[in-house]
């Protein structure tokens, strides 16, 4: 085994090339390699749409692209070049796939590991047994493992297990978010923001626009019944913007203090503005784990098949900070319907109740 050091670091290449929610899942795995000594040179592979992401992850030092299943052959033998021309010393695929594990074996990658599930892992020489489908731990403790398996395959000194925020900003740009907002807006920086992301991304099961405007309108009563009279910043993705309007309007008729969020110049910024807010309201989408990489607090709607249910897709914030619910026992499992929410609500304007330790508003 190669003999690491400062002035000789380990190469590391880690694969999370899915989704949006799915990578923000990774950064608590990164930040634990990042923190290993010696300390590591880590490369990511990920599609085009998360890679500003990845390259504002404080835990990466190199982000490469991936052109995906459907690349054609000079794309594909351009990935696997640029592979082999950089001296990795391992590979981590936190989701394999056969692909991936031929890229990794074709590059001559010499330490290769993976979670020990589907053909994929006959490409691997470290293979993890994690049976992922029971959904047992969150995603992003079964990332960690994967990781700490690779630190301790290397002979590196594992860290303490990292602890959230898994992307620390400052207090001085959280407020600097807020106050380019409130002044876009006109909001009012004392008062307690609820961002509300009711978009799907296309994949998870997710209350209606007609839930989420009742639960709005629960938090918003019983908020004011407290003295506080809440902002409601919507938020939308690509292609949901019209739906995310449609809301808001639905909620300003109702009486509430109901925004859209400016459209931002990209997903860094838009990422960026989401730590502006106190609370933040969505499905299992890939702004509610950014939002929690953040450490804001978050409410998350889950159905609860096996697959997909809230300790699954966990939040990734501090266990104070976080909400979930799903529809109960004898309910079908994507019956978002079957959701109580007034209990959702009840929960969710306690969350925003001032504390001796809640950090202020602005």
């Amino acid at each position: 085994m190669t003999s690491f050091s400062d002035q000789r670091p380990p190469r590391l290449l880690v694969v999370r090339n899915d989704k949006l929610g799915d990578f923000m899942l990774a950064w608590p795995a990164l930040a634990g390699l990042k923190a290993a000594t010696p300390r590591p040179h880590v490369s990511v592979l990920v599609p085009d749409y998360t890679a500003p992401l990845a390259r504002a992850c404080p835990w990466v030092d190199e982000v490469i692209l991936d052109p995906g299943d459907g690349a054609g052959r000079e794309a594909r033998c351009a990935l696997l070049a640029r592979l082999k021309a950089e001296p990795f010393d391992a590979l981590l695929t936190l989701f394999s796939t056969p692909r991936i594990g031929w890229l990794g074996w074709r590059a001559g990658i010499p330490l290769r590991l993976a979670p020990a599930t589907k053909w994929a892992q006959l490409f691997y020489n470290r293979r993890i047994p994690q049976r992922r489908s029971r959904s047992e731990k969150p995603e992003y403790v079964y990332n960690l493992e994967l990781a700490e398996a690779l630190v301790d395959a290397l002979g590196l000194s594992p860290p303490p297990r990292p602890a959230p925020p898994y992307w620390p900003l400052s207090a001085a740009e959280r407020a600097a978010q807020r106050d380019a907002i409130a002044a876009s807006l006109g909001l009012e920086t004392a008062c307690p923001w609820l961002f509300l992301h009711a978009g799907s991304g296309g994949s998870a099961v997710n209350l209606t626009a007609e839930a989420y405007a009742t639960l709005a309108r629960d938090v918003d009563a019983r908020l004011r019944a407290t003295g506080e009279a809440p902002a409601w910043v919507l938020t939308a993705g690509p292609g949901e913007e019209g739906h995310a309007e449609a809301l808001a309007a639905t909620l300003r008729e109702a009486g509430l203090a109901a925004h859209r969020l400016p459209p931002s110049p990209g997903l860094e910024a838009f990422s960026r503005r989401l730590a502006a807010a106190d609370l933040f309201i969505a499905g299992s989408t890939g702004p509610l784990h950014i939002a929690a990489c953040l450490n804001r607090p978050t409410a998350g709607f889950y159905p609860s098949r096996r697959s997909a249910t809230p300790l699954r897709w966990q939040t990734c914030n501090a266990e104070d900070r976080r909400l979930a619910f799903c529809p109960p026992d004898d309910a079908h499992e994507a019956d978002m319907t079957a959701i109580d929410l007034d209990d959702a609500a009840a929960r969710i304007a306690r969350q925003l109740q001032p504390s001796p330790i809640s950090e202020p508003h602005s």
